[in-house]
């Protein structure tokens, strides 16, 4: 089996930071592109950003290019998005992915993180 546990969330001023880590754990054979989505009261699960295994980043828009940094450790298996300069409406539930490919298994599944919540109060 495959595992994705994410940490790091919580309630945090606007202006603060905090930093999300994601860990993928179990029966992997490869470890594709890491990212992270996510998800406000009533919207859509949205995609924040992206990072390959050979580090390759992308961020899905301006709203968090310049605030947000992905990052990720092959050695261990972990994936981090650190938030500066946040703002209320970034408040959400964060989830990571993993493209993996398992032991056994021919092809690549995209594996999810159980989600983790980011308050920023005004």
């Amino acid at each position: 089996q495959v595992q994705l546990v994410e940490s790091g969330g919580g309630l945090v001023q606007s202006g603060g930071s905090l930093t999300l880590s994601c860990v993928a754990s179990g029966s992997i054979r490869s470890l594709g592109t890491m990212g992270w989505y996510q998800q406000a009261p009533g919207k859509q699960r949205e995609l924040v950003a992206t990072i390959t295994s050979g580090g390759t980043t992308n961020y899905a828009s301006d709203v968090v290019k310049g605030r947000f940094i992905i990052s990720r450790n092959n050695a261990n298996n972990t994936v981090s998005l650190q938030m500066n300069g946040l703002k209320p409406e970034d408040t959400a539930v964060y989830y990571c992915y993993a493209e993996i490919v398992p032991t056994r298994v021919i092809g690549r599944i995209k594996f999810w993180g159980q989600g983790t919540q980011v308050t920023v109060s005004s």
